[in-house]
């Protein structure tokens, strides 16, 4: 019988693979819903999560937020509930820099004007009329 290897040792030899998480059809839905957010505008990542069609998983989108590093991904108009900065990878300097360059202004770490920077999509919907 072989004896178990520690998981450090089973990934040097290339006997493991790595577990890479939020690749899925979640995670593809959060990124696709982050990327049309407009510049000057923020969204929650409640918001992002309702989107994505899971609106309880705000955490989850944080998480995606925090490990995701594709180009075109303006993971900086992403905040916490109520104007909050949330987190930016732990340089909560840099977000408020870039949101700062689209005229978005930041005090401390909050949204000043949160209500009117928030972006929220609006599902349009066509009405048919009957006579």
């Amino acid at each position: 019988m072989t004896p178990r290897l520690p998981v450090e040792s089973l990934r040097r030899s290339g006997q493991a693979r790595p577990r890479v998480r939020g690749t899925g059809e979640f995670r593809s839905r959060v990124l696709s819903a982050v990327r049309r957010i407009p510049p000057g505008r923020v969204a929650t990542y409640g918001d992002i999560a309702a989107l994505a069609g899971s609106p309880r998983a705000s955490r989850a989108v944080g998480n995606i937020m925090r490990t995701c590093r594709e180009p075109g991904v303006p993971c900086h108009r992403v905040i916490g509930a109520g104007g909050s900065l949330g987190g930016y990878g732990g340089n909560l300097q840099m977000k408020r820099e870039l949101l700062r360059a689209e005229a978005i202004q930041v005090r401390g770490s909050r949204i000043q004007n949160f209500a009117g920077v928030r972006w929220t999509r609006t599902k349009s919907t066509k009405r048919t009329t009957t006579r």
